[in-house]
């Protein structure tokens, strides 16, 4: 299995990758520690789309790729995680598991029980998480990055959702399972899923009844309490087998 890339940054004709460039760090493990060689093929992502890549030149500031044949590659799957800020070393972890079951877009939410600090700081985190979800893609060989928002009050996330099917765990939901509400409410129109996992303590009862006004479905994952990133892994394992 040939090692996979994500291009830094990559060249057009006709609407598709021609050329693309491994620069920074990636160029520098490249030239130092692989010490790779003009000829040699590698997978390479450029623009959302997987090629069979020849390298064209090498040096620790860029490693130039020639693209080939466009291979086949799985899609990111359909789910806007809504991820309450907590501890940021278990919120990266659920950043980086996130990425490797497939998400296609996460935002870190701002919510009533998020701890001041951690909010605070959080806006300084963002390229961080980022830089996570860039090395998870590549470790899982996904063809994607999935988009990490900046942090974000949970009513302006609310607010701008637009996904049919909005789905919310909560400790305060005892009988509606998340494979119950995928079968009482599959779309038929893009089949994009909302997930909204909350903090330490749960979401605040003003926070529910916001939930409610922008209609999303609260769900339970069973009688167990789970950690919050936890509790994002099994749900989206989960939503993945009823998306297929």
């Amino acid at each position: 299995m040939r090692r996979r890339w994500i291009a830094d940054t990559f060249s057009t004709a006709t609407g598709h990758p021609t050329h693309a460039a491994l620069t920074g760090e990636q160029a520098q493990h490249l030239a130092r520690v692989l010490r790779a060689q003009p000829g040699q093929i590698f997978d390479v992502v450029a623009n959302g789309f997987l090629h069979r890549a020849e390298i064209a030149s090498v040096s620790e500031a860029e490693v130039l790729f020639t693209l080939h044949e466009e291979l086949e590659a799985d899609a990111a799957l359909p789910i806007h995680l809504l991820l309450a800020i907590f501890k940021f070393d278990h919120f990266e972890w659920g950043i980086e598991k996130a990425t490797e079951l497939g998400v296609a877009k996460i935002t870190p939410i701002l919510a009533r029980r998020t701890e001041k600090h951690l909010g605070l700081a959080s806006a300084k985190r963002a390229e961080r998480w980022r830089r996570i979800a860039l090395e998870s893609s590549k470790q899982s060989r996904r063809t994607d990055i999935p988009e990490i928002l900046d942090p974000t009050p949970l009513a302006a996330a609310l607010q701008s959702e637009t996904a049919p099917l909005r789905i919310l765990l909560s400790e305060t939901e005892q009988s509606v399972t998340l494979s119950a509400a995928f079968n009482e409410q599959r779309t038929t129109d893009n089949g994009q899923l909302a997930l909204a996992i909350g903090p330490e303590g749960g979401w605040t009862p003003d926070e529910m009844s916001l939930f409610a006004t922008h209609t999303w479905q609260p769900v339970t994952l069973g009688p167990r309490i789970l950690r919050a990133e936890t509790a994002a892994i099994a749900a989206i394992a989960i939503a993945a087998a009823h998306l297929g």
